[in-house]
């Protein structure tokens, strides 16, 4: 698809510095830009590419005040970053979607199925499932017995749905993700044995929720995994059994809920951040990469780093004196000779 850039201005309620009819059709990182594509200057410490770059047009913020020429058309808005999105969502939605149901894929006679969607090769549906109008199943997807998916859902290959769980509408699990297998549940039975006890609940996916790559969400023992509206799980995440993810929170690659943990609305955690069990976790809490969190957080809008997780200010402190341990040790050991001297007189 080919746009100028006062199609793209006008989309996105911006105005047009340069030449309106240059021509558009493909996008690019500001550092690689080429002939025909359109970039994107949202953070400062990329603008000296904007004078190099050989894309055709840049998006920029209205007060931007370019210290130099710049050859490329630049497209002011309000948000470079939130303009490209919404952009490459205008996009996403003006490709043909895919529809019919390819012949291995496998439906019971007890499921039923929506109009105008997808189902690809060897996916299955089990019996007394509902999936909604406009779902994509992609290939090798697998659908337990009683599931109920929303409307305009995408499953993409491999993802794994198990009995008794519940998607929303407007959801994407990208591949290979895992919903509603059982909870981490062993009762020790002897010094050396456990007994599994059995997982009887489900997984309960809101409206608008995205899932990554190879992320596992666990059943409940007793009542719902819930997942709340407009949640989204970057690859490679596990949530444990009776966890809650409040609204609109944000988990980065690799991070653990343990078990029956509640987390807040707005939330916003790094990668390979992990949780204990059994916790809470207040509104609007942003947590370092790689912090471990081992008790409740009551401080709305809170700001954790390290392990164990303290307030990101105390925690920068004392990494500021870690760094500065060679050198303290070395004045004690010092001190410590000049005191020994002193007794020694």
């Amino acid at each position: 698809m080919e746009f100028t850039a006062g199609m793209i201005a006008r989309i996105l309620n911006g105005t047009v510095e340069g030449d309106p009819e240059t021509k558009l059709n493909t996008v690019a990182r500001i550092e690689e830009g080429q002939p025909g594509a359109l970039s994107f200057l949202s953070n400062p410490k990329y603008e000296p590419h904007i004078y190099t770059t050989g894309a055709s047009a840049v998006l920029v913020r209205h007060d931007f005040a370019p210290a130099k020429e710049v050859k490329a058309t630049l497209i002011r808005v309000d948000d470079p970053y939130q303009a490209l999105a919404r952009l490459l969502a205008f996009y996403e939605q003006a490709r043909p979607a895919r529809k019919g149901i390819h012949p291995t894929a496998v439906i019971d006679d007890k499921a039923s199925v929506g109009r105008d969607v997808f189902i690809g090769a060897y996916a299955v549906i089990s019996e007394n499932t509902v999936v909604g109008d406009g779902c994509s199943l992609h290939p090798q997807v697998f659908i337990g017995e009683n599931v109920r998916i929303g409307k305009n859902c995408t499953l993409h290959p491999g993802v794994k749905v198990y009995r008794d769980c519940v998607i929303g509408n407007d959801c994407i699990l990208h591949a290979g993700a895992v919903v509603g297998a059982d909870g981490f549940g062993f009762a020790p039975v002897t010094d050396s044995n456990f007994m599994k006890i059995p997982q009887i609940g489900n997984v309960i996916l809101e409206d608008n929720v995205e899932i990554g790559s190879n992320t596992c969400i666990d059943r409940a023992t007793m009542g719902s995994t819930i997942i709340r509206r407009g949640v989204k799980l970057d690859n490679l995440i596990q949530v444990g059994h009776n966890v809650e993810i409040g609204e609109n929170t944000v988990i980065a690659a690799q991070s653990g809920l343990a078990g029956s943990t509640r987390v807040g609305r707005n939330c916003m955690f790094g990668g390979q951040v992990g949780l204990a069990g059994h916790l809470s976790i207040a509104d609007g809490v942003k947590i370092g990469a790689q912090s471990g969190i081992m008790s409740t957080v009551t401080e709305e809008n809170a700001i954790l780093l390290g392990y164990p997780a303290t307030d990101s200010r105390q925690f920068l402190r004392s990494v500021a004196y870690i760094r500065k341990l060679p050198e303290l040790s070395s004045r004690i050991d010092n001190l410590s000779k000049e005191v020994e001297f002193l007794k020694n007189r």
